[in-house]
């Protein structure tokens, strides 16, 4: 398992979490969270997906169905993802709403989630850290109905807003607003001790001296970062840290970035995009996992729980992963045999990022491309031998 010791520590010994503990009188109650209405959710692609998780049923799967953490080279607190919403027309011809997304990494899944509406979504992603990012996403979005609310959370800079305005505003304007508020010290204070406390006194979850640092961490990176952060933020630094380092695109890059048409379909482009994943996160249908995509137990898992509610997977998410599976004996057969064993839609796709077009793909004019291909077929192939290697999995996408 990975580790992160040096800020780590140095963030448990200097910032102690009873520090973090401000006047319940400044921060709203988190029972205002609950309180408001929840939204329409779109059919269900089976009778049998639920409708919401209870606090308990959603923190069983996330514990009793990931893996042990395991390495990778970089924390990717954001995406390097440019091109994420270039691939989202085709997909949702493939992908109606009310279906099963599975993906990895952090942010740019909320992307997908908000223009493909699945009914549940499982994010499995070989870093313990990665789901303790998506338990403070999950806090951050439950607890602001708007996306400046959000945006303040996140960064520890506060927006004043109003939510007739907050829904009409476009999402250059609001990270343009943003970008020109500083951090500010007692507000991460406040917002980190919101959030633990909403996770583990709101919902129970029970969240460890370790766990809780971690959190305090990854809070810490954005807070510090603000939203020029990008993929080599952090204290390992990834592929040598700094803005911009090697063209890697900030967060608020990528939050503003748009479709061929010109539309913005993140989740924070409109209000309504934004209001689709917070309402699942409410619901607990966004369901975070330590996972392994070779490993023996996460996704299949995931496929157990969808096959005893006769539902299949629509959309899976594969970032760049594959890519090292190859690099890694035979764990990319492995990781297709996990697909093969899970429940798919005929129509399922796959999609992936390809590294600066290295591999084949496309040209996109993006640092990573997005390609996607059909699922089942593609199990197949790899089953019978007819995969050879990565360039034949860039050949079957488009």
């Amino acid at each position: 398992m990975r580790r992160f010791l040096p800020l780590r520590l140095f963030l448990a010994a200097t910032l102690s979490l009873a520090a973090c503990r401000p006047n319940a009188a400044a921060i709203t109650p988190v029972s205002a969270a609950t309180a408001e209405p929840l939204r329409a959710l779109p059919a269900a692609q089976s009778a049998t997906l639920p409708d919401h998780l209870a606090d308990s049923t959603w923190w069983g799967m996330v514990r009793d169905m990931s893996e042990p953490g395991g390495y990778f080279r970089s924390e990717n607190f954001v995406s390097n993802e440019m091109g994420l919403q270039h691939v989202i027309a085709r997909l949702r011809v493939t992908s109606p709403p009310g279906g099963v997304y599975v993906g990895v990494g952090p942010e740019q899944n909320f992307t997908y989630i908000a223009a493909l509406q699945p009914r549940v979504a499982f994010i499995v992603d070989i870093r313990r850290q990665n789901l303790l990012q998506h338990l403070w996403y999950k806090a951050v979005f439950e607890l602001s109905p708007t996306r400046s609310a959000f945006l303040a959370r996140l960064f520890a800079r506060p927006l004043a807003s109003t939510t007739a305005s907050d829904q009409s505003a476009s999402a250059d304007s609001l990270i343009a607003r943003l970008e020109t508020r500083a951090a500010d010290s007692a507000y991460f204070r406040r917002t980190f001790a919101e959030v633990r406390d909403h996770l583990v006194r709101t919902h129970g979850f029970t969240l460890d001296s370790s766990d809780l640092t971690t959190l305090r961490y990854v809070d810490s990176v954005f807070y510090r970062t603000g939203p020029s952060l990008n993929y080599s933020s952090g204290s390992t630094g990834g592929f040598g840290g700094g803005r911009g380092f090697r063209g890697m695109p900030t967060f608020a890059m990528i939050a503003t970035a748009t479709d061929p048409a010109g539309a913005n379909l993140g989740f924070l482009g409109t209000d309504a995009s934004y209001q689709i994943v917070r309402d699942m996160q409410r619901r607990n249908l966004i369901v975070p996992l330590v996972g392994n995509f070779a490993g023996p137990r996460a996704l299949a898992n995931v496929g157990r729980w969808l096959r005893e509610r006769d539902a299949r997977v629509n959309t899976f998410y594969t970032s760049n992963v594959e890519q090292y599976l190859f690099q890694q004996g035979d764990e990319w057969s492995r990781f297709y045999a996990n697909v093969a064993g899970m429940p798919l839609d005929t129509a399922a796709s796959f999609i992936r990022s390809v590294t600066n077009n290295r591999f084949g793909g496309q040209p996109s004019g993006f640092m990573m491309g997005q390609l996607t291909s059909p699922i089942v077929s593609l199990v197949r192939d790899a089953a019978t031998g007819a995969i050879g290697g990565y360039g034949d999995v860039i050949g079957r996408s488009k």
